[in-house]
């Protein structure tokens, strides 16, 4: 029994103490749920008061962007409204300004109408007068300028008439104007500058003091053994070498190249180089012959001739060079010979020579073509040739190849640019056809083009007027004949302009 009521009392202990364990189990399990449930509760509140905060934020930026878009549609529609306002502005300027034009084109409408009043009432006595003075009616004084109005149309008649019959001529001579301009564009040379004076360069100024020598010795002994004229002057590192003598200028010029580059200076050595300076000179002479023989294609010349003919490299006139000039001469007379059947080989002679007797026209007495012949006669050149030679500058020519040589003579020389004072008289021309035309009032500039064919005349458009401008043109057309002489007929351009320029605001 003692040990049943053991057994039943440790039961009882047992099952109370699961009661009780139980009890603090389920308690503790609902102090857990309570706690989960507070923090739940606590992190609920917390997003709830974060998610409150963000959309107050949210908000906040929404409300600044609305009301920046706000502030900027505010700007643009007051920046629109100030330019509205400018553009009103503006046109009531511009009516204004539109108003007052009108108030002054009016007032200028009624002041020309009272001119033209005056100025009719003025036509009105002005007619009495000259009917008075003149003692013409009106219909006599109408008949008068019809009269002198036919008579000017009869003039005009007349010159167009003489155009005609003008230019019927320049077509029957076409054949020989091709002629001659295929011979000129087919050649071309280049033209040197005349010169009396030749500029040697020297290394440095103290080879000036050197070539003076002491007491002028040194520059002494050059012009003695050269006879030129040295001028030493501040020009630096120069010398100048003049004489008329092209060839002594050039003997001159190469002793004083030579002796710079040798560097002694003394009259013996002076001698030694003017010696060596012909020497150099007279195989360049005969070397240039030879260039002008082999270019131009002429044979049979006698050495002597061919010597003379290179002597012309260094002999100019009116600023051409003779021997240029004689190629060019006896090419075109080749050219020209071919075209009409003459004996091209006496033209080509004929033009290469013609000027020979200018390489001792200072030596000889006499003029250069009679020079040149008697120098081809001497040398056993063919009569034609010689005789081409003598003839070139003759008003009267014994064979076809005389006058061919004559007019390639005369085509060179005319060649713009060939000669100084034809380059001068082309712009003197110039000029004077510009100075007829500026003479008339209301000009305001005038321009001569196309080589002196033609000349443009600008006027104020305030001063002259359309009618006012053909008659200018027809003045100045009168005063240029009867002033004036040039070759063909010039065309005269009367220019008005009006501009009417407005701003854009």
């Amino acid at each position: 029994m003692e040990i049943l009521a053991a057994v039943l009392g440790a039961l009882g202990l047992g099952t109370a103490s699961g009661f009780f364990i139980r009890a603090i189990v389920t308690q503790r399990g609902e102090n857990k749920a309570k706690n989960r449930a507070s923090a739940i509760v606590v992190e609920g509140e917390e997003s709830k008061k974060r998610l409150v905060s963000e959309g107050q934020e949210e908000a906040l930026r929404l409300r600044r962007t609305a009301e920046g878009e706000l502030r900027s549609r505010r700007g643009e529609l007051q920046r629109q409204e100030r330019r509205v306002s400018n553009r009103d502005e503006q046109l009531v300027r511009r009516s204004e300004t539109v108003e007052k034009r009108e108030r002054g084109v009016n007032d200028r409408d009624r002041e020309l109408d009272s001119r033209e009043a005056e100025i009719e009432e003025l036509k009105g006595q002005e007619q009495k007068q000259l009917e008075a003075i003149s003692s013409l009616s009106m219909n006599d004084a109408r008949d008068l300028l019809m009269r002198r109005a036919e008579e000017e149309i009869q003039y005009d008649l007349a010159r167009r008439y003489r155009d005609l019959e003008e230019r019927a001529k320049e077509e029957a001579d076409q054949n020989a104007k091709k002629i001659v301009t295929l011979a000129i564009h087919r050649l071309a040379s280049d033209v040197v500058t005349e010169n009396t004076t030749a500029v040697v360069p020297l290394p440095n100024d103290e080879m000036k003091g050197r070539l003076i020598g002491r007491e002028g010795r040194n520059i002494r002994a050059i012009e003695a053994a050269t006879g030129v004229d040295l001028v030493i002057d501040d020009t630096p590192e120069a010398v100048t070498v003049s004489c008329f003598d092209p060839i002594r200028r050039e003997v001159a010029k190469l002793t004083l190249a030579y002796l710079v580059k040798d560097g002694r200076i003394h009259p013996a050595r002076i001698e030694d180089m003017v010696i060596k300076a012909q020497k150099d000179l007279d195989e360049i002479i005969w070397k240039e012959g030879e260039r002008a023989i082999f270019e131009t294609g002429v044979r049979g010349i006698n050495p002597e001739v061919m010597k003379l003919l290179g002597r012309l490299k260094y002999r100019y006139s009116y600023g051409e060079n003779i021997l240029q000039h004689s190629i060019e001469v006896s090419n075109l007379s080749g050219m020209l010979a071919a075209e009409i059947g003459a004996n091209v080989e006496v033209s080509k002679a004929g033009g290469l020579l013609h000027d020979i007797g200018k390489a001792l026209t200072h030596e000889v007495e006499g003029t250069h073509a009679e020079i040149g012949a008697d120098v081809a006669r001497k040398y056993g050149i063919p009569e034609p040739i010689w005789r081409a030679i003598m003839e070139h500058h003759d008003e009267e020519m014994g064979s076809t190849e005389a006058f061919i040589v004559a007019a390639a003579d005369a085509i060179s020389a005319a060649r713009p640019g060939a000669r100084k004072d034809t380059m001068e008289h082309y712009v003197k021309r110039l000029e004077a056809l510009e100075e007829v035309a500026n003479a008339f009032p209301g000009i305001e500039r005038s321009y001569a083009i196309q080589a002196g064919r033609e000349i443009r005349i600008l006027v104020k458009s305030d001063d002259v007027d359309d009618a006012q401008a053909t008659m200018l043109a027809r003045n100045v057309v009168k005063k240029i004949e009867d002033t004036l002489v040039y070759p063909g007929q010039i065309k005269v351009t009367v220019i008005r302009e009006t501009r009417n320029i407005e701003y854009a605001k």
